[in-house]
């Protein structure tokens, strides 16, 4: 009897040349040594901050001989660093309320109506996104002090606002568009009104995109550094990353000290990023992968 049934394929090989497999241990040996450089900073200032004034200087790349927390209980007690940080999370705070709001609402109109001006209006949106920062601190300056908005509680936060809606306004007019128009005209037959529909149908359902937003905007207004430069005096009301400037100045040669200022300042946001960094690529790829 002759043997019924398929053949089966012979499973063919192909033979990797030396040529690529040499270009793969060089892109990996490349990433490897970016990362490194990358990574073994953030460790070396950590275990810095551990060591004694002495024995930073004895060794300054090697290990710490004993486990120092003294520096940390120095730079609480004896600085301004609970009062910067104090400040940035204020500002921080604020200035994501706002960021998430506004930009949801004028991703919204943008995405879904068409109005004369809308063109002109998106288009300055996206101007927002060329125009560098340190170009406009001069003019910003003058704005402000001829307003009296200066050395106030909420002087760093006006300008974070502005400068992160229109990264913010075009990711989630993006991100909008691809939600169904439907959803909106069943919950406008089932008697939901504009407001409703908007805060609590729409909303809920852009919240990828909306924490993307709100983890971005974190990052800009916690480092935020040229605005509480340029438009505060009082120290009282200085953010963190300005207030280490005058850490440099108090602590010349206590390198340890310094090191645990930054480790302090940096601490916030690295715990963020790692929590919620598979969130900004789930929200940026959602969004393109829909559009």
């Amino acid at each position: 009897m002759k043997n019924s049934g398929r053949v089966k394929p012979k499973s063919v090989k192909i033979k990797k040349s030396p040529g690529r497999i040499l270009g793969r241990v060089f892109t990996n040996l490349v990433m490897i040594t970016y990362s490194v450089t990358c990574i073994y900073p953030i460790f070396w200032m950590i275990y810095s901050s551990l060591k004694t004034s002495r024995d930073f200087e004895t060794n300054i790349i090697g290990l710490p001989r004993a486990i120092e927390i003294e520096n940390y209980i120095q730079v609480f007690t004896g600085g301004k660093i609970g009062i910067y940080m104090l400040n940035t999370v204020r500002n921080t705070a604020i200035s994501l309320i706002f960021i998430v709001i506004f930009s949801f609402i004028n991703g919204y109109f943008l995405s879904r109506f068409r109005f004369p001006g809308r063109k002109v209006l998106y288009t300055l949106y996206m101007l927002g996104m060329l125009v560098p920062i340190h170009a406009l601190l001069i003019p910003l300056y003058i704005l402000f002090t001829r307003t009296g908005l200066t050395n106030s509680w909420y002087t760093v936060a006006l300008p974070n606002i502005a400068f992160n809606l229109p990264v913010a306004i075009f990711l989630i007019e993006s991100y909008i568009g691809t939600v169904p128009r439907e959803i909106e005209e069943a919950a406008i037959i089932d008697g939901s009104g504009f407001s409703r529909t908007l805060f609590t149908i729409i909303f809920p359902l852009v919240t990828p995109i909306l924490v993307t937003v709100g983890i971005i905007s974190f990052f800009n207004c916690w480092n935020e550094f040229s605005f509480s430069l340029v438009l505060l005096k009082n120290q009282r009301l200085f953010s963190l990353p300005l207030g280490l400037t005058l850490f440099k100045g108090i602590y010349q040669s206590n390198y340890p000290r310094m090191m645990t200022t930054m480790v302090i300042a940096m601490a916030p946001a690295l715990v963020i990023y790692f929590a919620f960094s598979r969130k900004i690529i789930q929200g940026m790829m959602s969004g393109a992968i829909k559009g």
